[in-house]
Formats: C-alpha cells, structure tokens, sequence
C-alpha cells in the first residue's frame, strides 16, 4: 500500500516510524517548544509544546492514535497514560509514550487532576467515551475521542452540550475527514457531476467465522477492576467475551451498524449536506455463526434511513446500510457508494471512483475519474484547533450526528417496527417505548450531567 502513495506521504510516514521508535526508547522525552498552564483559560501559543494524555490503554489508543496521530508532531508530548485494565497495557502505553518520565494512572478521574495535562485522548471502548469527555471539559482540557461519540444518542447530546458550555475542543476520531480523497470526493459530489442522487449504500463486511462462542461467565482476572469498567452500565457478571468483543454486547457497544458504521454516515451527511434521517427502519439476526454465540447484536443486519431534501438530494435520498461478520464476498469490506442518475460514486479508504451510466455517449461504467489514498492529518487537525481555537471538521456535533443514524437502527430492530425521528427535538415521533431508548440509564453513583 505504502508503493502507491505519493513522496509527501511516503515522507509522513518514514517520520512517524522514526518518532514511533524515538518515543518508545524515551528519546522524545525532550520537546521541542515549551509547556503552558493547562485550564479553561488557557491558551497555547504558536511555540508551545501541547501536554497530552491518553485515557484508554488498548490497541487503538496504544498502537494507532496516540503514537501515529499525535507524537509525530514536534509540538505534542506525552505526559499520561490511564486503563483501569492493569494487566500490562498501561506499562506498554508509558513506554511508547515515552518511558518512566510518563505518569500512570488507574481513575481517569485523578488523570483530570493533573494541571499539566492540557488535552486527552479518550480511546476507551464506547461506553465510556462519554463521561472521561464532559469531566474533561470541566476540567478545562480539550478533548480528542475515538468514536462513536458514544453508546446512545442522549449521552452523545450531552458531550456537545458539555463542549459548548466549557468552551472546549472535543474531535471525535473519525479520520476520513482529513483524509484527501475524501476532502476531494466531496467537490465531486457538490459539483453535480453524478446527477441526481437517489440512493447510497454503505456496507462493514467482515470475515470472523465461526464467531465468538459463548465462554461462561467467570470470576474477572486480578488486575481488573470490573466493577469500575462496567461503569455506569448495568451490574452483571464478567465474561470474558464483553472485555475481549465489547462491540457485540447492549451495554458496551452498538454492533458494526454504529461503532464501524458511523465513518459511513459521516460521509453521507459531509457529502449530501444533511445530519439526520426522518424515517429508520431495520432488521437482523444471527445468520452467519455456525457455533453457539453469546454476542447480543446481530451477526447480519440490514436498514434503512430515508433522509429528507437536502442542498445535495434535492427530493431526499435513501441511505440503505448493510453488514454481516460471516463472510465479506466483496473487494471491498467497508465502503460506500453514491447513486446518481449520470454516474455513481464508489468510495473507501484505499481511495475513491468515479464510473458514468450509459448517457451522453458514454457507455455504462466508464471510468471518469479517480483518487488513490492519501495519509490523514486528523492528529494535526487537533492540534491546529487547540491553537486557533476554532472547531474542527469533526467536531463533536458532527460526531453527534454522524452517530445518531446507527442508534436509530438499533432502536428500529430492537422493537422490530420502523420509526420516525424529529431531528430538531432528538426525539423519536409518536413511540414512547422506541423514545426511551434514546438516552441510556446510568448506574449510581455515576450521574450523565453536564
């Protein structure tokens, strides 16, 4: 893959592996620029150096985010790793982020304590991308979260709310905002070259047969606190498989329809200029797995939002959504595409085609033009905002909503029946069963305030 990027990207990259192996020996200790007072009022200057930490100690926080997105830039540094897992991620986080001079800490609550923490990462699993968010607003620190913005629609309203009233930054981590292809794709979406856009299908397709069996539940390992990981979720039992596949269990993540699917609808709405569907409806079981499986959202799901006119979609478009964790059978696993009435515009991470429709002299899926990847800058684009004070591209109200279509699917297949969604009030129309799953009941004594 690296072949096919262009010598600026090859160049990126060649630093980052340098800055990767500089920081987990504890060279980058020493930052160029200098620190400043962390706060609310607080303000960093064009030479100061951004004290950041990490809340979240696994794979996406460890070998993705913090060293890929933030230490390959000279004015971030590394002062804090947190996991309430003590089973060796946090001493493997602390040596990449730069060895022993990097402070551990188990309660994300004293991490927020530390003066000298001017932003954190918030690489946690979704269920707790909430609460580390807004306490680190009221702590006066800005905020970088991996997404979804979180596990519901009310806990990611509340995130904007507590942006708002502290005056932080929050980006949520969908990268494909900073990525050129897609920055370049949307122009050809705006320019009105596919015609009119009726459809776009967006589809997660991955290979994890047999599926995750169904382990018992058990006493938790030494090292985790259970309790403190179950949060503000429900008390129940450990099994290993909600630690080890979070992603499939009600409490703890929303199935590939939100925790992939929210990059997708991201796009939809950046691309047609819209945040919310009217109408969801969806459906989905287990289908794929040959074995006993303890996973609580389906293995194959489908739905489908219909989104009302829009800058783009002139009389509304349908978005149809599409997963299955069985078999992926396309070239593509994850990927959307755009429907128009001239041409149609296929998407992904590896880059992005354009093919026409069969008008104009032109015959049925000729190539008019295409994009190859280009690296992201979304750990830039953090950076930049902490300085300048100004929103970025994925902010956390566009994280909000690019959320929000998932939930309103899991919502729609939980009660089995379609559902209408006023946008403007967050409100499910005319369902009061369907409209109390829009926020989630937190356990005492954790409290969703803002």
């Amino acid at each position: 893959m690296q072949d096919n990027l262009s010598p600026k990207s090859k160049s990126l990259m060649s630093r980052r592996d340098m800055m990767r192996t500089a920081t987990a020996t504890g060279v980058a200790a020493a930052m160029i620029g200098k620190p400043y007072a962390a706060g609310a009022d607080a303000r960093p200057g064009p030479n100061d150096t951004i004290n950041m930490a990490l809340i979240g100690c696994g794979h996406r926080g460890v070998d993705r985010v913090m060293p890929d997105y933030m230490m390959s830039l000279p004015d971030v540094r590394m002062v804090a790793v947190c996991d309430v897992n003590d089973d060796g991620r946090i001493e493997k986080a602390q040596a990449v982020a730069g060895g022993s001079r990097v402070r551990k800490y188990r309660d994300y609550r004293k991490l927020l304590e530390d003066k000298d923490i001017d932003a954190v990462i918030v690489a946690t699993n979704g269920h707790w991308h909430a609460l580390p968010t807004i306490h680190a607003c009221q702590a006066g620190k800005d905020v970088y979260v991996e997404k979804p913005a979180a596990t519901s629609i009310g806990e990611g309203r509340a995130m904007v709310e507590a942006a708002r009233k502290y005056d932080r930054i929050v980006q949520i981590g969908t990268q494909q905002r900073s990525t050129e292809h897609y920055q370049r794709a949307a122009e050809v979406i705006k320019s009105g070259i596919l015609g009119e856009i009726s459809e776009v299908k967006v589809w997660d397709y991955d290979y994890k047969f047999p599926g995750f069996g169904s382990p018992p539940n058990a006493q938790p390992p030494a090292n985790l606190d259970w309790d403190f990981w179950v949060g503000p979720s429900p008390s129940q039992p450990y099994n290993p498989n909600k630690v080890a596949q979070h992603y499939w269990f009600f409490d703890f993540g929303n199935g590939w329809e939100v925790d992939w699917g929210v990059h997708h609808y991201d796009i939809v709405h950046w691309f047609m200029q819209v945040n919310a569907p009217k109408r969801v409806t969806a459906m989905g079981g287990f289908h794929a797995f040959d074995q006993p499986c303890n996973a609580q959202w389906p293995d194959t799901f489908s739905a489908i939002c219909e989104y009302p006119a829009g800058p783009i979609a002139k009389s509304g478009f349908l978005m149809q959504y599409s997963s299955r964790v069985g078999s992926r059978g396309e070239k593509v696993s994850h990927g959307k595409c755009f429907y128009g009435s001239q041409a149609s515009l296929r998407i992904y991470r590896g880059g992005y085609e354009v093919r026409a429709e069969a008008t104009k002299g032109r015959e049925l899926g000729e190539l008019i033009d295409s994009y190859h990847k280009t690296s992201p800058a979304h750990g830039q684009a953090f950076v930049d905002a902490i300085r300048s004070r100004k929103q970025p591209a994925a902010n956390i109200d566009v994280g909000h909503h690019s959320s929000n279509p998932g939930h309103l699917m899991n919502i729609s297949w939980k009660l089995g029946r379609s559902i209408q969604w006023d946008a403007t009030k967050e409100q499910v129309v005319g369902d009061p069963e369907a409209n109390s799953l829009v926020t989630k009941e937190y356990r005492a004594p954790w409290s969703l305030k803002v």
